[in-house]
């Protein structure tokens, strides 16, 4: 099973004191397999959702749609480079299915991982979610990167009030401070917002709706080269918990 986030998130020192308690009883090896697998303290049943796969790039001739949406994703690496987030804008677009799950597991997150492995890249969708209760944790849709086969990794959330932003290993998860910006957004109902997440180096910058939200240094201890993914951050045990949809769901990677 994945290893997933299970410590009230309060208090910066309080998550990482329960998590490395958490994470000193419990640490099943991670079974090779795409289907989502979170780990807990009991017997965790993962959400029955399909691994997001890859839409092709349209043909040597394509119609005027698809055209025009290329030219869209062309332009919008171009923005990111003159803005200073991206070292080229010699890549390759990936483009994925919308994508819909929903986790009931208060505090914990789990993880459905893409088959790109890459280092330098930006991922970008629109986030939609919603909880069964009102007033729940922090809570949302998300990103993976850097994933490693013994599933060290980096995960961002969009939560309604901040950008969450977790490095995990074998150490434990802790969260990463800011950089750059204020890291806190106010998203009223309904809760969505186009996000994207760029890492260039060993530095993240986090956009909610073209806007830089956040700035971080990431660490040069823990390799930055891995698989991306999509993950949801439970607020509540309630019901459904956290429902989270994509919608536009497409990734830069540099040639």
């Amino acid at each position: 099973m994945r290893r997933t986030f299970g410590s009230k998130l309060v208090l910066v020192l309080v998550l990482a004191s329960l998590i490395l308690s958490a994470c000193s009883t419990f640490a099943p090896p991670p079974i090779p397999t795409d289907t989502p697998k979170p780990t807990s303290t009991n017997t965790a049943i993962p959400t029955n959702t399909a691994v997001p796969t890859s839409t092709p790039r349209p043909t040597s001739t394509p119609n005027i749609a698809a055209t025009q949406h290329m030219d869209d994703l062309k332009t919008e690496a171009q923005d990111y480079f003159d803005r200073g987030y991206l070292t080229s804008v010699d890549g390759r677009f990936r483009e994925y299915d919308d994508f819909e799950v929903e986790w009931a597991q208060l505090n914990w997150y789990q993880w459905l991982p893409l088959t790109d492995t890459v280092s330098d890249f930006y991922l970008t969708a629109h986030f939609k979610w919603e909880s069964a209760y009102r007033n729940a944790d922090i809570s949302g849709c998300g990103f993976i990167f850097a994933l490693q086969p013994n599933d060290d990794h980096y995960a961002v959330f969009l939560d309604r009030a901040r950008i969450l932003f977790l490095m995990s290993n074998g150490s434990g998860v802790r969260e990463l401070g800011k950089t750059r910006g204020s890291g806190t957004v106010k998203i009223e109902e309904p809760t969505e917002a186009d996000f994207a997440l760029i890492v260039k180096d060993a530095y993240a910058y986090v956009l909610l709706n073209d806007d830089l939200i956040g700035e971080f240094t990431l660490s040069q201890s823990q390799s930055l080269r891995g698989r991306l993914g999509l993950t949801v951050l439970s607020g509540t045990n309630k019901d459904y918990g956290t429902r989270c949809e994509m919608t536009n769901l497409h990734a830069w990677i540099p040639k």
